[in-house]
């Protein structure tokens, strides 16, 4: 009976997700109540309550006291297992418009820990990278990423609204193969909330994360910030074989 529960809400969930991916409901459109759901579908309104509070976790949809229940943009998904994707890219993929804003491109020194992290001397010259990203004309990402001036010489005065991996790979010859991540949850500064477009003291995503070309060498160290309310991130694991 559980198995048979479970298979009727999980394909309640998918067509309420096809129908919101097709545009039937658009996000800022009310559902129908649980009862409507539950004759169009012809299912239990249990089975309507637990496909509801799966879509309502991975934030496509918001129920709203003595309003009902509104389609909501979804949220950004960021797997833990996954190529290495550009922002635009991965926006392009997932349907999104996005844009790129360039909110800072200096040359700096390099303090202790970008010269640990980076494999390099302290107070070697470093490309301080500031962007705020959008989607949909939402600010969804601040990121600031530090390259090896010696890596990307001129990458300071370059285009920079695209895929920064891209650029050092077709301008600077920097093939890039992997990338080492953590994630946190923070409060953002002040200034970075602002930009998000979000009030002061609201938790973000702070991912750090070194990328290294093909000989191991690190050529990016970033610190990107992203709202909670329009990115979450999935991890995949495997179980190891019996030994």
């Amino acid at each position: 009976m559980e198995e048979k529960t479970t298979a009727l809400y999980t394909q309640v969930k998918t067509k309420l997700l096809d129908a919101i991916q097709s545009g039937t409901y658009k996000a800022g459109d009310k559902l129908p109540t649980e009862l409507e759901l539950c004759e169009l579908y012809q299912v239990s309104r249990t089975t309507i309550r637990l496909a509801l509070q799966q879509l309502d976790l991975e934030g496509r949809i918001q129920k709203i006291q003595g309003k009902g229940t509104f389609v909501m943009k979804g949220k950004i998904p960021h797997r833990t297992l996954a190529p290495i994707m550009s922002f635009p890219d991965h926006m392009q993929h997932l349907g999104r418009r996005s844009d790129s804003r360039v909110l800072e491109a200096i040359v700096v020194p390099a303090d202790l820990t970008l010269g640990e992290l980076l494999h390099i001397d302290p107070d070697a010259p470093v490309t301080k990278l500031v962007r705020l990203r959008i989607a949909d004309d939402v600010p969804v990402a601040h990121e600031v990423s530090y390259i090896p001036w010696y890596l990307g010489p001129g990458l300071a005065s370059d285009d920079c609204t695209g895929s920064l991996f891209k650029l050092l790979r077709e301008k600077y010859g920097r093939r890039i193969v992997k990338s080492v991540e953590t994630l946190e949850p923070v409060i953002p500064e002040r200034a970075i909330a602002s930009l998000l477009n979000i009030e002061p003291g609201i938790p973000t995503f702070l991912m750090k994360t070194v990328t290294y070309l093909e000989d191991d060498t690190p050529i990016e160290y970033s610190l990107s910030y992203h709202r909670g309310d329009t990115a979450n991130f999935i991890i995949e694991r495997y179980y190891p074989p019996e030994q």
